[in-house]
């Protein structure tokens, strides 16, 4: 089952060009996608969950249950920060800046999870994800504006929540779990902001709700990889999602790729064969 996680960094890549160009439309802020995009979330899993529902006894104890809470707060926290950074940023400039998510998840399950300590995997996820700082080395020092700094925070906070979610995940199906994450995210954003439906036209709508399903199929294979192949090698794979998206923002964002990148995307595919064949 390992193309799972290869379908999944294809949706995730595609998602968020999707994401794009939702944000860049005017009167679309960070606040009021957030909102939307967990009601289009929430409402394409509920026809799946007929099939897949799964809360087992075990979710309900005090420790699990604040295990859960704290994977929904950490969850908005990142959402909001990765959509604030997307709505300004290129997506060639963020694409390096999210890609230090899959390191930051790598050191996190290295460090807490005895069973993820596959050094040779754990190597080439460093190799693959470290190479990309060099992408914002300029002078011989990191720069970083304020949108890519809220990318990087978010990215730190995605593997916080991604990791944590592994202590309770046995007690869910894949759907069961993204779905209370995702409710709980919808109510707590459309409590706080509030949006108004107005913004929204029939174009959004229909790209809002792909989106939903997008994101629905594609947590479901990212939980199954993290229960049956492993955090480290799942996220390993992928890693192969900016790669993905960097071809999708030349293609349809029309955006431009320097050699840096190109070198780069090279060498993340390097060490995603590299995992598969040796």
């Amino acid at each position: 089952m390992i193309y799972l996680p290869i379908i999944g960094a294809l949706l995730e890549a595609t998602g968020m060009i999707f994401e794009k160009k939702i944000l860049k439309k005017r009167g679309m802020n960070f606040k009021n996608y957030t909102v939307f995009e967990f009601a289009a979330i929430v409402l394409a899993l509920i026809p799946i969950l007929l099939f897949t529902w799964r809360v087992d006894k075990g979710a309900l104890t005090l420790v699990n249950i604040g295990i859960m809470a704290f994977v929904i707060l950490v969850s908005v926290l990142a959402n909001l920060l990765v959509f604030y950074s997307l709505k300004r940023e290129d997506v060639t400039e963020f694409e390096p800046v999210w890609l230090m998510q899959p390191l930051f998840t790598v050191l996190l399950a290295v460090l807490l999870f005895q069973s993820e300590r596959d050094y040779y995997a754990v190597g080439l996820a460093l190799i693959a994800s470290v190479a990309l700082i060099a992408l914002h080395f300029k002078k011989h020092h990191l720069y970083f504006n304020k949108y890519l700094i809220a990318a990087l925070i978010g990215s730190l906070l995605f593997s916080v929540e991604l990791v944590a979610s592994r202590y309770v995940l046995d007690y869910y199906s894949g759907f069961s779990f993204y779905f209370i994450r995702c409710l709980f995210i919808f109510l707590i954003t459309a409590i706080i902001f509030r949006p108004k439906l107005k913004v929204l036209d029939k174009s959004n709508v229909w790209m809002i709700v792909l989106v939903g399903l997008i994101w629905a199929v594609y947590r479901a294979i990212m939980y199954y990889g993290y229960l049956n192949l492993g955090i480290v090698f799942t996220t390993m794979l992928f890693i192969l999602s900016p790669v993905f998206l960097l071809v999708f923002a030349v293609v349809f964002l029309k955006e431009k790729l320097s050699l840096k990148q190109v070198i780069i995307t090279a060498i993340i595919v390097a060490c995603v064969a590299a995992s598969l064949f040796v």
